[in-house]
């Protein structure tokens, strides 16, 4: 491995890492690309080639993005646990019925010795490589959506979630606690970026996507669709199926304890606004973002588009037929949308009429590209967050970019074309996968994906590439293993903590998952990668909440206090799993390495 610098050792000011994070994504699609460098500060374009970093071109982009880039902090500022879930934690109270929040006690950090012993003295002698933050499963979503299934709570009541109307506000609090952040917890560094890795949007709507691009880059939003002056869907429809805010009905979550909150839809749909992230940021893309409903492989189908766009609404089921529809999502018997268009047919007569919206529309592949290229979402940068041109020409979704100097980021595009929410990678992937971590072998690596190791089974094919064999989890985790510079494998999709250690034949790695921002407690978390000197490494891992307070009140209307309620209504959903905080050893953690 070539010589470690330190991320700590730069001038004051704006450093050469923190720039190249801001400004040096270079996509490296399947025949596009060559070994990252330094130098490389411009995404590649479609031949394979990138301008040096001394042209024109990235000059303009370094000029741009320099006002953003984070300053290196005093070593005063850290450690620190302020603002992170070393301090405190959203926490239950009372035992039954509807619960309130309330502060509770910190997560202590956990040192994990799985892959390494811990050396004394390590902490006086560590110095910073690189810090950053992961988001996931943000499921920024269009709550009056045609589309959505929420009548599948007649059979499953976590199928409809009564938080679903506050995506927005919620996601907004989350960004403003990543600016308030004051570098690495462990070692002050700065952040370098955030990644998101996937499942970003929940529909495969366009109003979410820009929705989603605009949270994360600034700006105003009106999370409402259809009729502009109120809401139209399940939560104004009177069914006793689904919370009814407003109302005074007596419904099913109700029952439970769930409050009346007067004028509830009315704010949960007003414009708001985002200061977008103040440092750059980059994407991954999740099965949610890829296909209608996550799940279904029908891009071009007629029926259910104009069914997106058009005035009928389906908001109710018989609990039979909505096991039926449910079983053959859960089954994988569905992957291209056939039973679910039969089902929506049979039940025409049952849907209610909504206000037609154009913006409810689902996206391709390419238009997710285009909507990360499109200037309006630049935000603190890179062009396109870490897609190019490069990706839109040969119809690809993952690349790899500079993090620090010794140090590369991987991000991988796990959904399967070919339907269901269970991902894969294609062959031709896969082999540039192979090819980025050879060609960088004097670099660490940190691989990005949404889905886990365990959540690679679905080995459909492409219906764009029905000859390319498709690849697992498991021939994923030889491969990483078979490369002494993988320090960790970084995802989502499950909506759950869990970090897991990996050994392979030419090195160890750690696999680390990271609980979604929709359902609750509602994590992010920040990574910082640590050279201790000693011939070993260290990840350290700390959990992040919203900015939001953990205490809300009904009456406050607030974004913020939606943001909190947003929280509070995760608690309480009916059917929520209670274990995706994971264990301790899955959250606040040092994550111990041998040096390869």
């Amino acid at each position: 491995m070539s010589r470690i610098r330190s991320v700590a050792s730069s001038a004051l000011g704006v450093h050469r890492r923190t720039l190249l994070a801001a400004t040096g994504a270079v996509a490296l699609s399947a025949g596009v690309g060559h070994a990252l460098r330094p130098t490389d500060s411009q995404a590649a374009t479609a031949t394979g080639t990138a301008p040096a970093a001394g042209t024109a071109n990235a000059a303009a982009a370094a000029a741009d993005n320099a006002a953003a880039a984070p300053r290196r902090l005093p070593a005063a500022l850290a450690p620190y646990t302020r603002g992170t879930t070393l301090a405190n934690v959203a926490t239950p109270t009372g035992g039954s019925g509807y619960r309130r929040l309330g502060d509770g006690p910190g997560w202590r950090r956990i040192v994990r010795e799985d892959l390494a012993a811990p050396k004394a003295g390590r902490a006086n002698r560590r110095t910073a490589l690189a810090a950053f933050v992961q988001l996931t499963d943000l499921h920024v979503i269009d709550a009056q959506h045609p589309l959505r299934l929420e009548y599948l709570r007649a059979t499953d009541q976590h199928a409809w979630r009564p938080q679903e109307a506050l995506t927005v506000p919620g996601a907004v609090a989350l960004v403003e606690r990543i600016n308030a952040l004051r570098g690495g917890p462990v070692t002050g560094a700065p952040l370098h970026f955030a990644m998101t890795t996937g499942d970003n949007t929940d529909n495969n709507a366009k109003s979410e996507l820009e929705w989603f691009l605009t949270v994360m880059s600034g700006g105003r939003i009106t999370p409402n669709t259809g009729d502009p002056r109120h809401y139209e869907g399940v939560q104004n429809s009177g069914l006793k199926l689904y919370w009814q805010a407003d109302d005074s009905v007596r419904d099913a979550d109700k029952q439970l304890g769930f409050p009346h909150i007067e004028g509830y839809l009315a704010a949960a749909i007003r414009e708001l606004r985002s200061p977008g992230l103040n440092i750059p940021w980059y994407s991954t893309v999740g099965n949610h973002d890829t296909m209608p409903l996550g799940t279904y492989a029908s891009h071009g189908d007629s029926y259910l588009t104009d069914l997106a766009v058009g005035g009928k609404k389906l908001m109710t089921a018989s609990a039979s037929d909505a096991k039926k529809l449910q079983d053959s999502l859960k089954q994988d018997k569905d992957p291209r949308g056939t039973v679910f268009k039969d089902f929506l047919k049979a039940h025409a007569r049952s849907m209610r009429s909504v206000t037609p919206d154009e913006s409810r529309a689902p996206f391709t592949p390419g238009d997710y590209l285009r909507a990360h290229l499109d200037p309006a979402f630049r935000g603190h940068g890179p062009v396109g967050h870490g897609y190019s041109t490069a990706n839109l020409a040969a119809g690809t979704q993952y690349y790899s970019f500079r993090i620090a100097d010794d140090v590369i980021g991987i991000s991988l595009d796990t959904t399967d074309p070919g339907g269901h929410y269970e991902g894969s990678l294609g062959a031709a992937q896969f082999g540039w996968l192979e090819r980025t971590l050879r060609d960088n072998k004097d670099s660490y690596a940190i691989v990005f994906s949404h889905h886990t190791s365990k959540t690679m089974r679905n080995l459909r094919r492409d219906p764009a590439r029905p000859n390319e064999r498709r690849v697992g989890g498991a021939e994923v985790l030889s491969l990483l293993g078979n490369h002494r510079n993988v320090l960790a494998w970084v995802n989502g999709h499950i909506h759950k903590n869990v970090i897991t250690a990996h050994s392979g034949a030419g090195g160890s790695f750690w696999e680390i998952s990271t609980a979604s921002h929709v359902d609750f407690p509602q994590l992010a978390r920040i990574i910082e990668v640590v050279d201790n000197k000693d011939g070993t490494l260290s990840l350290f891992t700390t959990l992040i909440e919203s900015s939001a307070p953990h205490r809300t009140s009904f009456t406050d209307h607030s974004q913020t206090g939606l943001a909190a309620l947003y929280r509070e209504l995760s608690l309480n959903a009916p059917g929520a799993r209670t274990t995706l905080a994971g264990d301790r050893r899955d959250r606040n953690t040092e994550l111990v390495l041998k040096k390869g």
